[in-house]
């Protein structure tokens, strides 16, 4: 509908989508370089191969990718980074089809959490980044 607030407010809206959305792994990505020993040791426990590789790529997606979806610097390849990115800690740090009791119900929700931010992704991907970028152009 023509005239409402959201439309007057469209570009700002998508900017302030795109600090919330991110928010999460750049508390989370900071956690990961001030914790780093503990990241790795997280991700071997976790099982993936050469941990200390999974961290760094994980401390890049969640901070620097972050970064760049805020500024809006190739906002629509980087929230495709995100989604696949978003999907691939679902299924390793979440496998609630794993798990029993309260651990399969708390790995369960943050499961469908992750789906949900994946969703948020794939709407950013689509709008792309709105006025208030660097480069909106992607």
């Amino acid at each position: 509908m023509q005239g409402f607030a959201s439309d007057r407010l469209r570009d700002e809206v998508i900017l302030v989508a795109r600090i919330l959305l991110v928010l999460l792994f750049l508390i989370f990505g900071w956690g990961k370089i001030t914790g780093f020993s503990g990241t790795v040791g997280y991700m071997a426990h976790s099982g993936l191969p050469l941990p200390w590789a999974a961290a760094i790529i994980a401390i890049v997606i969640e901070v620097f990718v972050s970064i760049a979806l805020v500024i809006g610097v190739y906002t629509r390849p980087l929230a495709l980074v995100m989604a696949i990115y978003t999907l691939a800690t679902a299924f390793i740090g979440h496998p609630y089809w794993t798990m029993s009791g309260t651990a399969h119900f708390e790995a369960e929700i943050n499961f469908f959490k992750n789906v949900s931010i994946i969703g948020g992704f794939l709407l950013l991907y689509v709008t792309g980044p709105g006025r208030y970028a660097l480069r909106s152009t992607l």
